[in-house]
């Protein structure tokens, strides 16, 4: 498990304008499971993403094909994880094959 942290390098105004696609490349990674949550900080100075993967390449894959990436606007974090404990109901999506993608 990933959590991503993005932090905005440029102007919102350049954000707002990859914004479209970003959420597309979001869209496509909850539609593979890869993706659990995401959203925006408060206040908006960037993001974050909890992620299932098989490993750093794996994430550090995906998130080179963010729009935001490619385009300069955020720059990443990446924290693997391995979740131990989870709120009732939720354990399906975070203790299943540790957390890993399948």
């Amino acid at each position: 498990m990933f959590l991503i942290s993005l932090h905005y390098k440029q102007p919102l105004e350049e954000v707002e304008r990859h914004l479209d696609a970003h959420i597309a490349f979001l869209e496509r990674y909850y539609a593979s499971g890869h993706f659990l949550c995401s959203g925006r900080k408060q206040p908006r100075t960037g993001g974050v993403i909890l992620m299932r993967a098989s490993g750093l390449e794996e994430a550090e894959r995906i998130m080179a094909e963010d729009p935001f990436y490619t385009h300069k606007i955020a720059e990443y974090q990446l924290t693997e994880f391995i979740p131990s404990k989870c709120a009732p109901g939720l354990e399906a999506w975070f203790l299943a094959d540790n957390g890993h993608a399948s």
